[in-house]
């Protein structure tokens, strides 16, 4: 079924090129090349795996056409020796996403390939991450209709992608969104917004044989559906959001093949005005996980998303430890504050000075280890109250970070990071690491073309592998070099260098990096999703070009 409409798409989209070409002026194609090479060298030191293959690279080549009211695209990926952390299930090439759509002002249909989030993603968030190796996108048909002024409607049904199949699962799902400012100019006239959305997903999924002991197989239900709710007010410089989500009865892997009922519940409020913002957020989620296939671990087959409050670190040593949301369930906290100290005064100085501060905090649910205990699969396991705290805390981050100019050339980053880090919630063994991490970054301009940047951090802990150090010089040769060099030393355990230089070259479209070193086994994270990267040592290549 589902090779048959991939192949009724490509005969769609070449119809729908000659369409828009006879109906309208204007026909824009676009596209974008991204390949990464790896030509990887044994590292006992280390631990590199072995590789029969003298090179191993991830290449998408994307082609879109445009017009006013037809857009078509394909998009092909080459991983047949992929990339360290991208084999099994990623090796294969060949045409990974196809759509068609059509298009007016009040109406768009989509046929094909397609991505979609209702609300904040909790019951559906199908998305693109090539760094994490997800791509979860529906194969089917998608309508959205705006009716009215301040109306949005969609409606939604296909099968979800897993690496070089789809699932079984028929997902199907609508959502309704009202912006009720945009029916008073009175509320536009005092900076008043409101809207309200309401979701709701179904999965249709067969039943499969998962038995609870040698004679007894459970009764799987074919059908889940989930809910969601969620109102957001901004009045002025003041933001608050609101959302609920609830799943029906859904036993899976993640949840150990229970039979409670999941949800979710947030609240967040955001302030900002110039000069100074702030944010809050709460979250409370339990029993969360919804996959288009249930028998699967891991990050594939996710059919929704839940954030994980917690803030994406850029520097290399505040990323060493990322938290992954647990699916089970977990409350999470969320503040920041960022204010900036204006010019002339006594903290702000000549040029003035931003200061952000930020707080996570991540603590299991009561009966946090309901979905481990096996005397509970086929059960309704146990229930947790709403406001009781587990035993556990997950993960705890307190960071302030100061950006100072000091020269009209100039300026530096400066952060203090202290950290919790529960390895065995997250990873399954290793017990709670607690870190103390620095951070100096300083930038100077030379003159107009040379611009070197530099960082300096230390990692201290007394768990784990011990302290980390980091360095890294920078040297951008405007218009079009970049040179850098890092090293990053753990010199608490295993005394270990993980060194890398690149050199970078940016034309119009084109960019060109070239590079060689060391990466170190671990998680890259983003949002709360992560994906494991094995160690490896070897020549890199990165081309990107956009067109």
């Amino acid at each position: 079924m589902r090779r048959t409409v991939l192949l009724t798409l490509v005969l769609l989209a070449g119809c729908l090129s000659l369409y828009a070409q006879t109906e309208s002026d204007k026909v824009t194609f676009t596209g974008s090349i991204q390949s990464d090479v790896l030509l990887p060298q044994e590292d006992e030191t280390i631990g590199t795996e072995k590789y029969k293959e003298w090179g191993l690279t991830n290449t998408y080549v994307d082609l879109q056409m445009i017009s006013k009211n037809v857009d078509a695209g394909a998009r092909v990926e080459f991983m047949r020796f992929p990339l360290p952390g991208y084999e099994n299930d990623f090796k294969g090439w060949g045409l990974a996403h196809i759509f068609a759509k059509m298009h007016t002002d009040k109406l768009e249909v989509t046929l094909g390939n397609f991505y979609e989030q209702f609300g904040s993603g909790f019951i559906l968030r199908t998305y693109e991450e090539r760094s994490l190796g997800i791509d979860n996108s529906l194969l089917g048909g998608r309508v959205v209709a705006k009716p009215v002024k301040g109306v949005t409607l969609k409606a939604l049904t296909g099968w979800q992608r897993h690496y070089w199949r789809y699932n079984d699962a028929l997902i199907s799902g609508g959502d309704l969104e009202l912006n009720i400012d945009q029916w008073s100019q009175a509320m536009q006239d005092h900076g008043t917004y409101v809207s309200l959305g309401a979701s709701m997903v179904s999965k249709h999924e067969r039943s499969e044989d998962i038995f609870v002991d040698a004679t007894h197989k459970l009764n799987l239900p074919e059908d889940v559906a989930a809910f969601d709710v969620r109102a957001r007010v901004q009045q002025g410089n003041v933001s608050v959001l609101a959302e609920y989500a609830q799943k029906s009865q859904d036993p899976s892997f993640d949840n150990g093949y229970t039979y409670g009922k999941g949800n979710v519940a947030m609240l967040s409020a955001s302030y900002s005005k110039r000069g100074m913002s702030m944010l809050f957020q709460a979250k409370r989620s339990e029993n969360m996980s919804f996959r288009s296939k249930r028998s699967v671990n891991g990050t594939s087959s996710f059919l929704n998303h839940l954030p994980a409050f917690t803030l994406d670190h850029t520097y290399a040593l505040a990323a060493l430890y990322p938290y992954a949301t647990q699916t089970g369930g977990e409350w999470a906290y969320q503040a920041e504050l960022g204010y900036n100290f204006k010019r002339k005064t006594l903290l702000g100085g000549k040029y003035g000075t931003n200061v952000k501060l930020n707080y996570s905090h991540v603590h299991s649910i009561a009966n946090q280890n309901n979905f481990k205990d096996p005397a509970l699969k086929g059960t309704d396991g146990i229930d947790s109250p709403f406001w009781k705290w587990g035993k556990d805390m997950f993960y705890q981050d307190l960071n302030i970070q100061v950006d100072k100019r000091l020269s009209k050339d100039f300026k530096v980053n400066l952060m203090y990071m202290n950290q919790f880090y529960n390895k065995t919630a997250v990873e399954g063994e290793g017990g709670m690491i607690h870190s103390n991490i620095f951070v100096a970054d300083g930038k100077y301009r030379i003159n107009k073309k040379l611009t070197l940047r530099g960082e300096l951090q230390y990692l201290t802990t007394g768990e784990d592998e011990g302290d980390w150090a980091f360095a890294l010089l920078e040297l951008s040769v405007l218009p079009h070099f970049m040179f850098t060099v890092s090293d990053m030393y753990n010199c608490g355990v295993s005394d270990i260098h993980y060194y890398q230089a690149l050199v970078t070259f940016n034309a119009g479209s084109h960019r060109l990096q070239a590079g060689y070193g060391r990466t170190r086994a671990g998680y890259n994270c983003s949002g709360g999703v992560c994906r494991f990267v094995p160690a490896s040592r070897g020549f890199t290549l990165s081309y990107n070009y956009n067109f």
